[in-house]
């Protein structure tokens, strides 16, 4: 029994012996030609290295995600909470809604269609007559047609009292259509109690049926661009 406790040990010991054997003198340029033992611990070597590569660059991918993933929760958070507040608000939104509605149909109905211009020219001669004033120039200008509207200058020049031209402005000011004075420039005249009122009544009106399809004809290549 004695002897073959003892070959046991020694059979073990030079099993280790040998096992160590195979990784002396091993040649690091060419490992093909190494002992089967060292290849393949290698091989488990370089397996395990490209693994944790891997789960590194996975965990810096997922951590990126995450991060992603956490700025879309804060905006849709924000986005959230802005929908509950105008949800909140909603009644309110649509009675200002409303009111902005009917401020702008008041504010259309004070322009004039293109047939209305010349009784509105009328207006604003008669309301000079009216005040004493004598009118040395009245002249419509060119009409410059904007996106949803004309805009027609009228280049105006009267002599009158002070109080007078004042009372014509708040006239102006005062009639159903909107029409407003600009580049006012007032100077004296040989007699003290007259002035010449130099000025631009600018007034605005609808564009008519015609004037709106040339305008969609003129934006449509802008838009195709």
């Amino acid at each position: 029994m004695a002897s073959n406790r003892a070959s046991q040990k020694i059979d073990v010991a030079a099993a280790f012996q040998r096992f160590g054997d195979q990784f002396r003198g091993l040649n690091p340029n060419d490992p093909s030609a190494w002992p089967a033992v060292p290849r393949y611990a290698l091989c488990l070597v370089v397996t395990a290295l490209v693994l944790v590569a891997l789960w590194f660059v996975w965990l810096t991918n997922s951590n990126d995600e995450l991060e992603s993933e956490r700025a879309k929760e804060v905006t849709l958070k924000a986005d959230y909470q802005k929908k509950v507040a105008q949800a909140a608000n909603l009644e309110l939104l649509k009675k200002q809604r409303e009111q902005v509605q009917q401020y702008v149909t008041l504010l259309e109905k004070q322009l004039p269609s293109k047939a209305e211009m010349d009784a509105l020219l009328s207006d604003i001669n008669q309301a000079g007559l009216g005040r004493s004033l004598q009118f040395e120039l009245f002249r419509p200008g060119q009409v410059s047609v904007k996106d949803y509207y004309a805009e027609l200058p009228i280049a105006v020049r009267v002599t009158g009292r002070y109080h007078d031209m004042g009372a014509f402005a708040a006239d102006v000011a005062g009639l159903s259509r909107i029409v407003t004075l600009n580049n006012i420039s007032v100077t004296p005249q040989k007699d003290k109690d007259v002035l010449t009122m130099d000025a631009t009544a600018r007034t605005y009106r609808y564009l008519d049926d015609e004037e709106r399809a040339a305008q969609k004809r003129a934006s449509a290549p802008k838009a195709k661009k």
